[in-house]
């Protein structure tokens, strides 16, 4: 069959030394790198990518996948300031999801039960905001 083996898409090939994570610095814009990311996917890029546009210090993050066949992800990071680099705000953004995913996985029901009473009451408060509009609609239209 024409097609790369499954595991060469997420296990590292040691034989020729290829490593998880590279960083090359921007040239053209300042307080700016790309990190390749190898054997990752959407899941990872996306993860990270909205974890970073959380943080203040960050003016850009963005990845692509070059193709569905060849895993190397391309995480592009700029900060706003020469104080705050890539590598520092990328370290701090994996240190909080560590942060985030070890909190959650002790009470996944507990925060599951949460979400769904979060939905339930912003499905009630719309329900009743559009009880009221039909009735205002109805008053103005009928009467």
């Amino acid at each position: 069959m024409n097609a790369p083996e499954r595991f060469s898409a997420f296990l590292l090939d040691e034989d020729i030394g290829e490593e998880k994570i590279t960083y090359a610095s921007d040239t053209k814009v300042s307080n700016a790198g790309t990190f390749t990311i190898n054997k990752e996917d959407h899941t990872i890029g996306n993860l990270l990518r909205m974890q970073l546009l959380r943080d203040r210090e960050v003016r850009f993050a963005g990845y692509k996948l070059p193709h569905p066949l060849i895993h190397n992800l391309g995480l592009k990071i700029q900060t706003s300031s020469s104080e705050h680099q890539p590598v520092d705000v990328l370290s701090a953004a994996i240190e909080d999801l560590k942060i985030q995913t070890s909190s959650s996985e002790h009470q996944p029901v507990d925060v599951l039960s949460a979400a769904i009473e979060d939905l339930k009451n912003e499905t009630d408060e719309l329900m009743r905001l559009t009880t009221i509009a039909m009735d205002n609609w109805k008053k103005e239209n009928y009467q």
